[in-house]
């Protein structure tokens, strides 16, 4: 042993508890922490790139942004539905529903009718051109992320929901923002 290792090795004894024994294994075999958060970023990507892939895809083939055909799509499948219950059935706040609606008459994409004594309840309808760009459009329609996560078994979403509960915690994460959608 050279006089420099075996100086090293009388540091490293002497910063030692006493009666503890030096490790028997090698410093280099251990993965250093940092591999774990690393390893979850990554799967978060993978997670975020998917629902953009999707979503871009949705846009190239349809001409319409994702959240706004999954709006036409529910839409589509309960005609004469208002705006109160499109943000339910998106689960998404009303005024993110509104604008989403705003935007699809603005495209000439659906109707609105109005009803009711004062005019002011409203009644959505598909038009031609929205049908079409729903024909248009790979599916699912409300996006790859819900339809993989309610493929899931039900213990399997119980421990995400707790595991991403501490991670939104961590983060400080606005709660509002969990009535956004993604697309």
């Amino acid at each position: 042993m050279t006089a420099a290792k075996k100086k090293t090795a009388k540091k490293t004894a002497a910063s030692r508890p006493a009666g503890k024994k030096p490790s028997t294994t090698r410093r280099a075999a251990a993965k250093p922490p940092a591999q774990a958060p690393v390893r979850v970023l990554r799967r978060f990507r993978l997670v975020f790139n998917a629902v953009k892939t999707h979503f871009r895809e949705v846009e190239k083939k349809s001409g319409v942004a994702g959240a706004q055909l999954w709006a036409l799509s529910v839409i589509q499948e309960r005609p004469g539905v208002g705006v109160t219950e499109l943000a339910r059935a998106m689960d998404v706040h009303q005024s993110t529903a509104s604008n989403l609606v705003r935007t699809l008459l603005e495209q000439e994409l659906v109707a609105v009718k109005k009803t009711g004594e004062d005019r002011r309840t409203v009644q959505l309808h598909v038009l031609a051109a929205g049908a079409r760009a729903l024909r248009r459009a790979p599916g699912p329609f409300a996006g790859v992320l819900p339809t993989a996560l309610g493929s899931l078994d039900s213990s399997t979403l119980a421990r995400l929901d707790r595991d991403l509960g501490k991670l939104i915690a961590a983060l400080g994460a606005d709660e509002r923002g969990a009535h956004i959608p993604l697309g």
